[in-house]
């Protein structure tokens, strides 16, 4: 194992595998692991480069073999002059056909679970669909071997808020369409206070919802209270399970399977080793016409350019740059920069700049061509790989990402993340082996070994791949086993409580 690490010729810093005393690998300072160190003299105002790319300006003088860091490193707004469709690599189709084990849906889509799921219109009505759901025990659902469980998916928003037409209330609607739609999902039952801003029937109006045996709605105000709106819940859902339990697993082309690329609590080494080997694992999936979706739109900041090179025309580029201005335009409003992104724990893992982070994880996305971009919670329709907008914020992003269709959830991490989703069975990444071993019973693959075993960035992308087949034929994933996946339905919350 080499002690520094150079992503490309053109850049002016490497990163630290291994702390660095002063003296090894020319430094003149302590180097933490993951952390960068000048290569050459880089004068105040000049660019610091890594992945041939900026990520950064010297802020002062900074020295061969000096830490490069935050005290040392400047962000700058971005300034760039994109290309359209400059860089698209055919997608060859694969050799042979993968199949998964899944549940064929009426609407054409392809389940890889099977749940009940309990949505709330509004925060007043999250007490009774958490009690609904905890009704239906596993002594309760062994009768129903083909039902994953009964789930709550509740939010605290709803209404103080603009109506319809607004930003925000259309993610919402957009959301909760998007959860009872989604695939993993065999039966819905919606519950509202009956009041709220957000109201049920407009919701049924607007997406085409079609009340029966699957899909049953009550408000608690109409019902006369919560214990008997937690009654009538409990005997709906009880008229559900048996038909929901008609569903059995069956043979499913890849092509199916749709999957949402995230990250969080991310390190220097998400965009040297977990992030390439996903974006591997897309490209595999993209050649057997599955779908790959990128989505926080902050953490490709200064990236951007790298995905517009690769849209398949310029109509789909200039959305992603829509996206970036309108980011940019939200941040400075709230008198924040987009440079805010990085968290101290990213930054504590190497990270300096939201640009180095960018970079890092726009590698989930693979090499194909870019074939849509969508909003928030929107349908995703392409094939291929795309990009769903949303925040930063790993539970808001992955929220949207399974309303927009997500069946599968990929989530890298560096510094640790116990995180899970349902309906939507989430996968963990682990980008170092000091953090896999350190957290062994949340991480299912260990991209680490890429530096610390020597694998390729393909051999550890063709392992997560397979698992993502495997997860998709009923293969609990580790956060599955734990339980995740009750409290991490978060949509993102846009515009003014009122």
């Amino acid at each position: 194992m080499t002690n520094t690490v150079r992503l490309s010729d053109a850049d002016n810093v490497v990163t630290a595998v291994t702390p660095l005393e002063i003296g090894q690998e020319g430094a003149t300072q302590l180097i933490p692991r993951g952390h960068k160190l000048a290569t050459t003299a880089i004068p105040k105002g000049a660019p610091v480069i890594k992945y041939a790319q900026v990520i950064g300006y010297a802020a002062e003088d900074i020295a061969p073999g000096a830490h490069v860091h935050t005290h040392n490193l400047d962000f700058r707004n971005v300034d760039t002059a994109y290309e359209f469709g400059t860089n698209l690599r055919p997608v060859a189709p694969a050799a042979t056909q993968d199949t998964f084990q899944g549940y064929r849906r009426d609407t054409g889509r392809t389940g890889t679970r099977n749940y009940i799921a309990v949505l709330t219109s509004v925060n007043c009505s999250a007490t009774a669909a958490r009690k609904i759901a905890a009704h239906f025990t596993d002594d309760k659902l062994a009768d129903y071997p083909n039902v994953d469980g009964v789930v709550a998916f509740v939010h605290g928003t709803g209404c103080g808020m603009a109506g319809q037409g607004s930003e925000g209330f259309e993610a919402l609607q957009r959301v909760m369409w998007g959860y009872a739609r989604n695939p993993n999902v065999g039966g819905v039952l919606m519950a509202g206070l009956g009041c709220e801003m957000n109201q049920i029937d407009w919701l049924v109006e607007a997406y085409g919802l079609k009340p029966g045996p699957l899909f049953q709605s009550m408000n608690i105000q109409d019902v006369g209270g919560l214990r008997k709106s937690i009654e009538l819940g409990i005997a709906k859902i009880e008229k559900m399970l048996p038909v929901v339990n008609q569903s059995t697993r069956t043979e499913c082309p890849a092509s199916e399977l749709m999957v949402a690329l995230q990250c969080g609590g991310s390190d220097a080494w998400s965009g040297i080793t977990a992030n390439p080997a996903v974006g591997y694992a897309c490209d595999l999936l993209v050649a057997q016409g599955g779908t790959g979706v990128l989505a926080e739109t902050p953490e490709i900041y200064g990236a951007e350019h790298l995905l517009t090179a690769r849209a398949v025309d310029r109509a789909t580029g200039e959305k992603l740059i829509d996206l970036i201005r309108w980011w940019e335009d939200y941040t400075e409003r709230n008198k924040g920069s987009m440079d805010n992104n990085p968290s101290p724990g990213n930054k504590k893992g190497g990270l300096t700049t939201i640009l180095e982070k960018s970079l890092g994880a726009a590698a989930k996305g693979g090499t194909t061509p870019l074939t849509g971009v969508y909003k928030y919670a929107e349908p995703v329709t392409a094939k291929g790989f795309t990009f769903m907008d949303s925040p930063g914020y790993d539970p808001a992003s992955v929220t949207g990402q399974i309303a927009s269709g997500c069946n599968l959830v990929c989530f890298t991490t560096g510094r640790g993340s116990a995180f899970g989703a349902k309906p939507s069975p989430s996968m963990k990444v682990a980008t170092n082996t000091q953090m896999y071993n350190r957290m062994t019973e949340d991480m299912d693959i260990n991209a680490g070994s890429i530096l610390t075993e020597g694998r390729s960035v393909e051999e550890v992308g063709r392992e997560i791949y397979e698992m993502w087949l495997h997860m998709a034929s009923g293969e609990h994933s580790k956060s599955e086993l734990q339980g995740l996946g009750d409290y991490e339905f978060v949509p993102w919350q846009i515009g003014a409580v009122m």
